[in-house]
């Protein structure tokens, strides 16, 4: 057993829902070490993600298989790029810009996805979720607002755009045999080492300090569930719905930040984040309510279906 790969359509909706919609509730959580070095921060996320999700495949007795170089490489891509890649470009595309407008432009993967996804696997992509993923991202925008920015903090954003989108894709061929459970324990492992000689350049001696307790609490969190517990119900839903439809979730991360600010007291929605979670619900139901009501649609074939070379499998 694998861990969650046959995951029914339905079932993947609700997944890729409940995995955004953690993620979005990280950035109340991330202010409680905005003051502890970023990659080092990173580096001890992933590894207590790791070890969580070890845990689990231990009390789960889902076998380690052994990984075949190809497999090996693109998990090792997967982890420099959608993960420690993201945190690198991200950083660096808030500190010579605008915060809101990075936001924006990560908040283009939805329309990345639906594009692209079909497209590596020689389909035309579909008008219908192509539209609903404009709609999301135009939401996501408007939640995010446009802010301002420069050529420099442009260029770190569509790096950071691209780790989002590489974080699905490169996972999409591995997880049939692998299942989303070693996949997100696997990547979370190699992303460490990654994380730690970012972390080395960056912050040299510093980048490890001893967290205060209220750190430790927040990076626990983090680890275990926006991590571990997202990243699994995820590649769930990757498996269940293909990367196409399940990037329209994405979308749901900026909308549930703003709940979640509200909820703990740290910011009100205005009317803009409204509309703007408006727009991104009314595109998500645009774009899975075929998958949800099991109405048949070639671009609606999951991922699960497919062999490792991305090819459909039935």
């Amino acid at each position: 057993m694998s861990g969650l790969t046959g995951t029914r359509p339905n079932a993947g909706v609700l997944y890729g829902v409940a995995a955004m919609t953690v993620v979005g509730s990280s950035a109340a959580v991330l202010a409680g070490i905005a003051d502890y070095p970023t990659f080092g921060g990173q580096a001890l996320r992933y590894a207590g993600a790791t070890l969580v999700l070890l845990v689990i495949l231990w009390l789960r007795r889902v076998r380690h298989l052994r990984l075949t170089g190809r497999e090996l490489g693109r998990l090792t891509l997967l982890a420099g790029t959608g993960l420690a890649g993201f945190n690198v470009c991200y950083v660096e595309a808030v500190r010579h810009g605008d915060p809101a407008s990075v936001g924006a432009i990560i908040g283009g993967v939805p329309i990345v996805l639906a594009v692209l996804d079909p497209l590596l696997r020689h389909r035309p992509p579909s008008v219908r979720l192509v539209a609903a993923a404009v709609v999301v991202s135009g939401g996501v925008a408007l939640t995010q607002g446009f802010g301002g920015g420069n050529l420099v903090s442009l260029l770190w954003a569509v790096g950071a755009l691209a780790g989002e989108v590489a974080f699905s894709l490169l996972a999409v061929p591995v997880l049939p045999r692998l299942g989303p459970l070693r996949v997100s324990a696997y990547a979370a492992a190699l992303s460490v080492p990654l994380l730690l000689v970012a972390a080395a350049l960056a912050d040299g001696r510093g980048a490890l300090p001893a967290p205060t307790a209220k750190e430790a609490v927040s990076f626990a969190y983090l680890a275990v569930v926006v991590t571990a517990l997202a990243f699994v119900m995820w590649y769930a839903a990757v498996s269940a719905l293909g990367a196409d439809r399940a990037g329209l979730c994405a979308g749901l991360a900026p909308a549930s930040a703003v709940l979640a600010a509200w909820l703990l007291g740290t910011g009100s929605p205005n009317a803009a984040d409204l509309v703007g979670a408006l727009l991104v619900g009314c595109g998500v139901v645009l774009g899975l309510a075929p998958a949800v009501g099991g109405a048949a649609d070639r671009d609606a074939e999951p991922d699960a279906a497919r062999d490792g070379s991305g090819r459909a499998a039935r």
